[in-house]
């Protein structure tokens, strides 16, 4: 209706080089992307973080502990891809907004679940474990949604570090949930926990529903705009997946990518069951955050290196393998030193530095999708998140396997560490910035 209020006047000869958001708008959905992937982090730790006190109240094993924690990523490879696609094709708005409804709620309902799956006997676990698949598949979308919307709303210099700033989201996610769930923990016990972060995670939902979304429809596009918005939303064009699938540079993105979410979800899932049992004295809310300081400021440093390199004229490619080697070689040196410390205070140095560095993974892998296809970056950053998903459940439960079998974390880390190295060798063999279709 006219008389509502305007926030785009017509939109004329738009092209790729120029934003569709307004300076406010990108203020906007900044804020409420980062808040969201906070959100997202958040109710993804809580589990984590909880598990020691929930296995001991239900009793569980080292290996059951493993299968709940591993089996989120089950559900959130099933996701990615579809929920690229939707996004690139109806926007990420939409599927963002449905898959948070359902994560926040399953995270509130978390102690009633736990609760009630006593009632199945034998199907306790296995009960437990099909509603944390349910969680990690609506999780699985966020991501490649966000990618998309970047992509859709932004111009081609805007796009990658507007987006690896917005993964920083992970880190305060994980800082809230170890600062306020660790309180809650300590006070109130493990089932308030649930309930607090699953309630921010619902209103959350509430502001981009009613007051982000809602700036969309004061928009009056023109018909004679060209045809990026066109083709991003509402049409048939498929992913040429067979010329993506031939090139040497998309797998070896898909790769790294999956080698070092190896490393950064196992650390996520039994990073505070390792402090727990090796520093038992330790306060929980200075393991559970600490680490996890050290991931904006990297993010933000990879992003300042990028740009500096760039200035400098350094080709995309090679400042891709620099940062990302960076990312790499850096953790295998923390790792290395891991394995053999029996110090708190250098466990915790190490553990920061190997989180932290994923900052410069956010800035070469992870945007390295909107270099390759930057129409298509939803749809192909979900096939990578799906792949790099794989080592999230088995390697979580095999961590836990692996230490309820041999008692050693430096079996653990020694693998993370081996897995690192491959994906930096074939990253910096076969990867590349160049576009491919």
């Amino acid at each position: 209706m006219m008389e509502e209020k305007l926030k785009y006047s017509f939109l004329r000869d738009l092209n790729d080089g120029q934003s569709i958001w307004t300076r406010n708008e990108k203020r906007t959905w900044f804020l409420t992307l980062l808040t969201g992937t906070c959100m997202l982090y958040s109710t993804r730790t809580t589990m984590p973080l909880l598990v020691p006190a929930v296995a001991a109240e239900r009793k569980w094993s080292k290996t059951d502990s493993g299968t709940v924690l591993s089996s989120f990523f089950w559900g959130y490879t099933l996701t990615q891809v579809l929920g690229g696609y939707l996004s690139d094709k109806f926007g990420g708005q939409k599927v963002i907004l449905l898959a948070a409804i359902g994560w926040s709620l399953i995270t509130f309902w978390m102690p009633n679940i736990i609760t009630s799956s006593t009632l199945f006997a034998s199907y306790s676990i296995p009960f437990i474990v099909t509603v944390r698949i349910i969680n990690g598949a609506c999780q699985g979308v966020h991501f490649p949604s966000m990618i998309s919307i970047t992509s859709q709303n932004l111009s081609s210099c805007e796009r990658a570090s507007f987006f690896s700033i917005l993964t920083s989201g992970s880190a305060l996610g994980t800082l809230l949930t170890g600062i306020v769930g660790s309180f809650l923990l300590d006070y109130f016990g493990w089932p308030t926990a649930f309930r607090v972060i699953g309630f921010l995670g619902l209103s959350w939902t509430l502001f981009l529903r009613y007051y982000t979304m809602a700036s969309d429809r004061n928009r009056i596009i023109n018909i004679s705009m060209p045809s990026r918005m066109y083709t991003k939303l509402g049409t048939p064009e498929t992913v040429p997946w067979l010329r993506l699938f031939e090139r040497g540079s998309f797998w070896a993105c898909v790769l790294a990518h999956a080698c070092e979410m190896n490393c950064f979800f196992v650390l996520l899932s039994w990073l505070p069951t390792y402090f727990h049992e090796n520093f038992p004295h330790a306060k929980g809310w200075v393991v559970n955050m600490i680490p996890w300081l050290a991931l904006p400021p990297v993010t933000f440093m990879g992003k300042l290196l990028t740009e500096h390199l760039l200035a400098k004229q350094w080709s995309l490619t090679r400042i891709r393998k620099l940062v990302q080697s960076l990312c790499f070689l850096g953790q295998n040196c923390a790792l290395f030193v891991m394995c053999r410390t029996q110090d708190f205070n250098m466990a915790l140095t190490c553990m920061s530095i190997i989180i932290g560095l994923s900052g410069f993974h956010n800035n070469a892998v992870t945007v390295n999708p909107q270099d390759l296809a930057p129409s298509h970056s939803g749809s192909v950053f979900g096939l990578m998140n799906t792949v790099g998903a794989i080592p999230g459940f088995l390697g979580v439960y095999l961590a836990g396997h692996i230490l309820e079998l041999t008692q050693s974390w430096s079996a653990v880390f020694s693998t993370a560490a081996a897995i690192n190295t491959f994906g930096w060798l074939i990253f910096t063999m076969f990867g590349s910035a160049e576009t491919i279709v």
